[in-house]
């Protein structure tokens, strides 16, 4: 059975090449600005993915809080900081960020857990 943090990622993918397969530059432009505004600046990447796993709780966008997760656990974050980042976030964001706690941390778990068994 496949884990839904999986279907995920695949979905992503499929739709982002979707996306991509156009002749709008704007769409173009859009996807490039946000991989550059995440990469190495003034500010690392490793804080700009935190920061945006923050905005997107605040935000609500259950794909966007796993694709900031993902990159977050990647960059070397662990539980207890991506913890007190989304305390912050449900602090900005209100009791209404409750039901995205409940699916980071599943998503979290098993984050942790892939990651765990390819070390």
């Amino acid at each position: 059975m496949t884990h839904p943090f999986e279907e995920f990622r695949h979905k992503r993918e499929q739709g982002n090449a979707k996306a991509l397969d156009t002749d709008s530059l704007l769409i173009k432009r859009f996807f490039g600005l946000d991989k550059t505004a995440y990469g190495e600046g003034t500010l690392d990447s490793k804080t700009k993915e935190l920061l945006g796993l923050v905005a997107s709780m605040v935000l609500r966008c259950n794909d966007c809080i796993d694709y900031h997760l993902e990159q977050c656990v990647k960059q070397g974050w662990n539980k207890q900081e991506l913890d007190e980042a989304m305390g912050v976030a449900m602090l900005v964001g209100g009791s209404i960020v409750i039901p995205h706690l409940r699916h980071a941390k599943l998503s979290l778990e098993f984050l942790f857990e892939e990651q765990a068994q390819s070390d």
